[in-house]
């Protein structure tokens, strides 16, 4: 029950391949899926210089999605803090933060990030070894924050060398990096 009639779902996209797989998959899930529901890409600029998002608009024009660009001054501001204990935790809370302005603004309901088998495998690992608690990430959260939205991850029980293997085989190899 990740996508139910009706739900506007945000995919969060990077560029790389998880979120852009994801995305590709969703859009052409929506041909067969048995209720309706609505896409939206979503990228957050880390307002970090260089960074071309015309690969991702191209993409999301071909698949029929809506494509907004949050641009923020996140790289900057973690830079010029780097003598925080822990900049990527601060990073992830300014850009969950844009994340959520930008779905409440377009009328979201759901994220989708593409979090993989994997990556729940080394949350679980990372959490044991590093903060000496088992915890993990969920396939399906309630926001605490954010009455009546949705954090999903289908791609949950896929492997990543599965996504590789998609991806590769799709020729979904997108550069972000302008030079």
């Amino acid at each position: 029950n990740m996508i139910c009639a009706g739900d506007k779902i945000a995919v969060g996209v990077s560029g790389g391949k998880d979120s852009l797989s994801l995305l590709y998959l969703l859009a052409a899930l929506r041909r067969y899926y048995p209720v309706p529901y609505e896409l939206q890409a979503v990228t957050i600029d880390m307002g970090l210089p260089g960074m071309d998002f015309s690969p991702v608009a191209e993409l999301c024009a071909k698949l029929d999605v809506p494509y907004q660009i949050k641009k923020t001054e996140i790289g900057p501001i973690i830079f010029e803090y780097r003598h925080e204990k822990n900049p990527c935790s601060m990073c992830a809370k300014m850009r969950r933060g844009a994340l959520n302005d930008v779905l409440l603004e377009l009328g979201c309901n759901k994220i989708a990030l593409g979090h993989h088998y994997d990556d729940v495998i080394e949350t679980i690992l990372m959490g044991m070894l590093y903060g000496a608690q088992v915890q993990t990430m969920m396939p399906k959260l309630h926001s605490t924050n954010f009455e009546g939205m949705e954090l999903i991850r289908p791609l949950y029980l896929v492997r990543e060398d599965d996504i590789k293997a998609w991806r590769d085989y799709n020729g979904l190899h997108l550069s972000l990096i302008h030079i």
